[in-house]
């Protein structure tokens, strides 16, 4: 009954030394099995500070898509690693801005079409109080929620509208 399965989360790439080669390995693996990748990306907060996290994301995302066709459905994720537990989260504007980088780069691999049909999720310490304000925004599509699941206001993020 498992439908999706989560690709290069960043505890993945660190602890176990993932590479965005072996989630790309893992991208066609998932597929072959009918599951829907949600493939991961996100840049440390050093990446961030030196101003490479575009590029750093574009990595990911090209590499982590080798070989995959425009026909198979997958989700990506942006998580800023900076933000996944320490009660820091990007600012609306950031993770926006992100989003629409990574919506461009598979606008790049495909075309424009699949571009605008691919889900993009915002994952980076989402909560009650920031999910309407990131999910308004034009290429944020949802949420990969993490710890805010096991709270009593999850219904909250659920429900934003």
């Amino acid at each position: 009954g498992v439908k999706y399965v989560i690709l290069g989360h960043s505890e993945r790439r660190e602890y176990f030394a993932e590479t965005s080669e072996t989630v790309n390995k893992k991208m066609l693996k998932a597929f072959e099995h009918g599951l829907t990748p949600i493939m991961c990306c996100g840049e440390t907060l050093t990446q961030r500070e030196q101003g490479v996290t575009m590029d750093f994301i574009r990595q990911q995302v090209k590499v982590g898509f080798l070989g995959v066709t425009a026909e198979q459905t997958a989700v990506i994720a942006y998580e800023p690693i900076w933000a996944i537990g320490t009660g820091k989260t990007a600012t609306t504007e950031q993770a926006q801005e992100v989003c629409k980088g990574i919506r461009e780069y598979i606008a790049e691999i495909y075309d424009e079409a699949t571009a605008e049909a691919i889900r993009i999720q915002y994952g980076g310490s989402v909560n009650a109080a920031t999910a309407p304000e990131l999910f308004v925004q034009p290429d944020i599509d949802g949420g990969l929620v993490g710890g805010a699941a096991l709270k009593p206001d999850f219904g909250k993020i659920v429900n934003w509208k």
